[in-house]
C-alpha cells in the first residue's frame, strides 16, 4: 500500500477513540493417501474448457519421458531427472494440453483460463523444481496460501519480511511499482535466495483496501470446499515472493505454519513510535506499507502544540487517514517482479534516494538523511524551549542595560 498522510493542526484538541482488535485461534488437519503406481498408468482423462487432462502415475521416469514425447508433449531432451524425485514419492503428475480450436482471443493474445486441482500429501508442499525443465534463467514465483487463522512460511529457506512502514518522497506517487520493485530487489541483496512475505492478513478484512475482499465464494474457488466441511470464515491469506534458477533453487518448497505477525499499521508504541519491521503477535496484520507525510507549514498559535498527528488534508472534517491507496500490482506483476538494472550500488542504493529514512533491517541508508523535521513532537519541543529561553535572556540583557 501506498498512503499518504497530513500533519493536523498541532493546536488541534483531538477526541479520543475505542480501537477493537479481533483474533482467533487456529484449527487444521491433514489426510494421507498413498498409492503403488505401475510403470505408466493413465488415472484419469477428461477435457475441461480449452484444456485436455491426463493423470499419470508412474514408477519410471524415463518411461514418463517416452511416454509424453510419444503423445506429442513438447518437453526437452533429458528432462527425466526432474521427473525422478516425484516419481520416488509415489506423486501423480497433472498433465494439460491445450486445444488452440478453443482458446479465448484478446486481440492478439490467446487467454488461457485457471485450472485449480487438488490433492492429499504427507507434507505441503510445491513442486516448483519441474519449472526448471523449460526456464531459460530467473525465475520468479509468488504464492498466495490460505489457512484457517494461520499463516504459512517455507520451512526449507530463509524466511524475512518486506520492509514496512517506511516514509518515501513525493515522486513514488508517480511510479510505484518501480519503488516496490527496488525494494525488493534490495531485500533480496541484503538476503539472497530468500522467500519474502510480503502480506498476511484475514481474508475477509483489510487495512482500508481497494475491496472487494474475498467473499464465500471466493473463498470456496480456492479450495475451501475441498478443504473443510462448508466453513468458509475464518481465512489467513499469506503472499510470499522469491526468485530462483536452476543453480539455487534447491529442494521443493516446503511450507510449514508460521506464527501469527503484525506490521505495517498506522500503529504507535507507548512511546510515541510507529511501529516497525514484522513483530509476533497472536493475530495476523502484516502488510507492506510505504508513507508520504506532508509536515505541517502554517503558523502555529497556540502556547503547546502537538506534532506528530496525522490525517487527511487541512478543511477535511472526515479524514480517514490516508487519502491513496494502491498495490505493488497497480503497474502490474511483471513491473513489480522485473529484476532491475543498477549501478554499482546495487538495487540498495537506488532505494536510498527513494525513502526519506533508514532502512536498517536491509542495509539501507537515505540519501535524505533523517525524515524528521522541526515539526516532529521532540524537535518541536527543544525548539519551543530555546526560544521561550532565549527570551527570557534578551528580557534580562535589557533590563542590565537600561537599569
Amino acid at each position: 500500500r501506498l498512503v499518504e498522510y497530513w500533519e493536523q493542526d498541532p493546536c488541534y484538541e483531538e477526541p479520543s477513540y475505542d480501537e477493537e482488535v479481533f483474533a482467533s485461534g487456529a484449527v487444521d488437519s491433514a489426510s494421507e493417501e498413498t498409492s503403488e503406481p505401475s510403470v505408466v498408468e493413465v488415472e484419469a482423462s477428461f477435457s475441461v474448457g480449452e484444456y485436455d487432462i491426463v493423470v499419470l502415475s508412474t514408477n519410471d521416469a524415463t518411461a514418463l519421458d517416452t511416454w509424453l514425447q510419444d503423445n506429442n508433449y513438447s518437453i526437452p531432451d533429458g528432462a527425466s531427472p526432474y521427473f525422478e524425485p516425484y516419481v520416488q514419492e509415489g506423486m501423480y503428475f497433472f498433465v494439460a494440453k491445450v486445444d488452440i480450436t478453443k482458446v479465448a482471443m484478446n486481440g492478439d493474445n490467446a487467454v488461457l483460463s485457471p485450472l485449480r486441482f487438488h490433492y492429499d500429501a504427507e507434507t505441503f508442499s510445491l513442486p516448483v523444481r519441474l519449472g526448471l525443465i523449460n526456464s531459460q534463467g530467473e525465475q520468479d514465483l509468488i504464492v498466495y496460501t490460505l489457512g484457517r487463522d494461520k499463516r504459512y512460511e517455507v520451512a526449507n529457506r530463509e524466511n524475512v519480511f518486506i520492509p514496512t512502514n517506511i516514509e518515501v518522497v513525493d515522486d513514488v506517487r508517480e511510479d510505484f511499482g518501480t519503488f516496490y520493485r527496488t525494494l525488493f530487489d534490495a531485500t533480496l541483496e541484503h538476503s539472497p535466495n530468500a522467500v519474502v512475505t510480503e502480506y498476511s492478513w484475514d481474508a475477509s478484512t483489510c487495512d482500508p483496501c481497494p475491496g472487494p475482499t474475498l467473499n464465500q465464494e471466493d473463498i470456496a474457488t480456492l479450495g475451501a470446499d475441498v478443504a473443510t466441511d462448508g466453513d468458509f470464515w475464518g481465512w489467513t491469506l499469506t503472499r510470499l515472493h522469491l526468485r530462483y534458477s536452476a543453480e539455487t533453487l534447491g529442494d521443493d518448497l516446503v511450507f510449514a505454519e508460521a506464527s501469527p505477525v503484525v506490521g505495517g499499521r498506522e500503529m504507535y508504541n507507548q512511546d510515541g513510535e510507529l511501529e516497525e519491521t514484522a513483530s509476533q503477535s497472536y493475530f495476523n496484520n502484516f502488510q507492506g506499507r510505504y508513507i508520504i507525510r506532508h509536515r505541517w507549514n502554517q503558523p502555529v498559535d497556540c502556547p503547546l502544540p502537538v506534532f506528530g498527528r496525522w490525517g487527511g488534508p487541512p478543511g477535511d472534517e472526515n479524514y480517514a487517514g490516508t487519502q491513496t491507496s494502491q498495490s505493488p500490482n497497480s503497474t502490474g506483476d511483471a513491473e513489480a517482479a522485473a529484476t532491475g538494472s543498477y549501478g554499482t550500488g546495487g538495487a540498495g542504493e537506488a532505494l536510498g534516494e527513494l525513502v526519506r529514512e533508514d532502512v536498517p533491517e536491509i542495509g539501507v541508508e537515505s540519501t535524505y538523511g533523517c525524515a524528521c523535521s522541526a515539526t516532529s513532537g521532540g524537535a518541536a519541543g527543544f525548539l519551543f524551549i530555546a526560544a521561550f529561553l532565549m527570551g527570557i535572556w534578551r528580557s534580562f540583557i535589557r533590563r542590565r542595560l537600561f537599569s
